[in-house]
């Protein structure tokens, strides 16, 4: 037996509310709220809490990742401007305020846990860095579904990324991918009507599948939307609507895996 489980009476019982996981004969179960406990090659959304120089002059920056302590992102760990590969120098870490500060959010992956359960991040891929427009939804970790990727463009004329943190970004899908700079710029133009509204639906959707304890996934969100569209992005959040839309995507999907 494994976490979250006890044994009584010869028979193993669930000691918290939540999903069953299972390892070959390892059984768990996965609170539904919790903290984030990161493992190496998660993707997370993060604010930037704070920019420091610690006492080895190494500057770094402090997120928050809806875990139990701030996750870290050292200098040597980010894209530089461009993407360009070299060694850094004085004059970026001077510059790295200019570029990342307190308040923005930003896109990494866990490079590595310490002893304490803290993550240390990394942004070296040109698809991670700074998010401009756009909305955050928070939900508890335990109900992102893990998969091989977690940036999705949906069809619906918005993309998602869905942090194994809980963090949840919903953006307008880019015309083209701007790759020269290096995630440290995000496009400020006003966003669409029609863009917003469906980013608003998206982000309902998700609030009734996360009210319902549904995993969250590209093709359960997807399938939410497409429910919804009957009704009023407002009307979403009323629990008989919720119940009946998310009803209708555990119905879809469960067809899907027949």
């Amino acid at each position: 037996r494994g976490h979250g489980t006890y044994v009584e009476e010869e028979k193993l019982i669930a000691s918290v509310a939540g999903a069953v996981e299972r390892v070959n004969k390892l059984v768990c179960v996965k609170a539904l709220k919790t903290r984030y406990n990161g493992e190496v090659g998660d993707i997370v959304v993060g604010r930037i809490t704070e920019v420091k120089l610690d006492v080895y002059q190494i500057i770094f920056l402090l997120m928050e990742t809806n875990s139990r302590l701030d996750s870290v992102l050292l200098l040597s760990s980010m894209n530089l401007p461009g993407g360009e590969l070299r060694r850094r120098s004085a004059e970026d870490e001077l510059a790295m305020r200019d570029y990342l500060q307190e308040g923005d959010l930003i896109s990494a992956e866990v490079q590595s846990v310490f002893s304490d359960g803290a993550v240390s991040l990394h942004t070296r891929s040109l698809k991670y860095g700074k998010l401009g427009q756009g909305v955050l939804v928070q939900v508890s970790p335990s109900l992102v579904k893990r998969q091989k990727t977690h940036f999705h463009d949906l069809p619906c004329g918005a993309s998602v990324i869905l942090g194994n943190n809980g963090f949840i970004w919903i953006y307008p899908t880019p015309e083209q991918k701007d790759e020269e700079a290096g995630g440290f710029t995000t496009n400020l133009e006003p966003v669409p009507l029609s863009d917003r509204e469906v980013i608003s639906r998206l982000r309902n959707c998700i609030v009734a599948l996360v009210t319902q304890k549904l995993m969250l996934f590209d093709t359960s969100i997807l399938y939410c939307y497409e429910a919804s569209l009957p009704h009023q992005i407002k009307d979403i959040l009323k629990p008989e609507v919720m119940e009946e839309i998310v009803l209708e995507t555990r119905q879809r999907l469960l067809d899907l895996e027949g």
